[in-house]
């Protein structure tokens, strides 16, 4: 091959036009990909579960732990009190999610104190014995009755260009209507986990199911008022993601740090998966309204468009997630 061909090819054979195998799919396929319940148990580790609210929208009036705490296992009970930093886990720092909540009840679910004991399942059933006494507060589960209560959890967004409003009435032909988006549950193969290791003064390790561990870093850090370079994170793998890593991981490392520094023993969080979907949010359902003007060959002259998602009672990635939408409305016209 003279170096003039050998030029012209030799980018043509690279990686790009090649099949490549993933890193991990023969691990995958075999069984022998590690997870974070794969690795092997610290000595002494303790295992926590959730204390969660049966109610969507409530003020706590009383709770009684007596019967949690003599459950046969069961080490210690995290409530809010035993947290040294912020009771804040949310994403985008506008302190709108408690890790543990105190005196109200925002959904279906919500982490009201959490139980640490020898084994996962004495964790499980004394979280289940709680006494709760709620008054309870008018709650909507969709986005028609959550735009009654109007209540957005981030600042509203427009996107603008030229007079639509004129333009609606000038076009020959005009639409108006509605349009609905179901929501999802991202499912990923694994459930959320955690684990953390306690060391010395304030180091912790957390091994962490997510897709951002920067960010479990500064929520442990946050939460229980040590800096970040005393927080070691380590994430394999996830077991798939798809956004529901991102920041939902939180709790699970915070709780599980808070727990191994107070107690000095390792703790893992690994819900069952009707906890998990039961306290982590979701992938966002919209509602549109709209009003289309066009002409006879189908050409768009002006469209106006409301957007309403529906984001749960905090801000999350809500932002980030509603000014995408926004952002790509308007797809291949600009």
């Amino acid at each position: 091959m003279d170096k003039a061909t050998y030029e012209t090819t030799k980018y043509i054979k690279g990686p790009m036009h090649q099949s490549l195998r993933h890193d991990s799919a023969h691990k995958h396929v075999a069984g022998s990909a590690e997870y974070i319940d794969d690795i092997p148990e610290p000595a002494g580790l303790l295992h926590g579960a959730l204390g969660m609210a049966d109610r969507a929208h409530a003020d706590i009036l009383s709770i009684d732990l007596s019967a949690v705490k003599a459950y046969p296992g069961v080490v210690y009970v995290l409530t809010a009190a035993d947290i040294t930093g912020v009771n804040d886990v949310s994403s985008g720092g506008r302190h709108d999610e408690p890790l543990i909540a105190t005196d109200k009840i925002e959904f279906h679910g919500q982490t009201i104190f959490a139980v640490i004991a020898e084994t996962r399942d004495a964790a499980r059933k004394a979280a289940r014995l709680a006494k709760v006494e709620y008054r309870d507060l008018p709650f909507w589960t969709d986005i028609d009755g959550a735009l009654l209560g109007y209540k957005n959890v981030t600042d509203p967004l427009t996107l603008k260009r030229g007079d639509a409003v004129a333009e609606l009435e000038l076009a020959p032909r005009r639409i108006k209507g509605e349009m609905r988006i179901g929501g999802q549950e991202h499912f990923y193969l694994e459930s959320h986990i955690a684990l953390a290791i306690p060391g010395e003064d304030d180091d912790v390790t957390v091994w962490s199911s997510t897709q951002h561990p920067s960010e479990i870093q500064h929520i442990v850090g946050h939460v229980l008022d040590i800096p970040s370079n005393a927080i070691t994170v380590s994430t394999r793998r996830m077991g798939g993601g798809f956004g529901g890593k991102e920041t939902q991981g939180n709790q699970f490392a915070a709780l599980a740090a808070l727990a191994a520094k107070k107690l000095n023993r390792a703790v893992q969080f690994r819900p069952d998966r009707d906890e998990d979907m039961g306290v982590t949010g979701k992938r966002h359902d919209f509602k549109m309204d709209f009003d289309v003007a066009f002409d006879n060959d189908g050409k768009i002259h002006a469209i106006e468009a409301n957007f309403a998602a529906r984001c749960g009672y905090s801000s999350d990635l809500s932002g980030p997630v509603t000014d995408r939408a926004l952002f790509h409305a308007d797809s291949s016209y600009f």
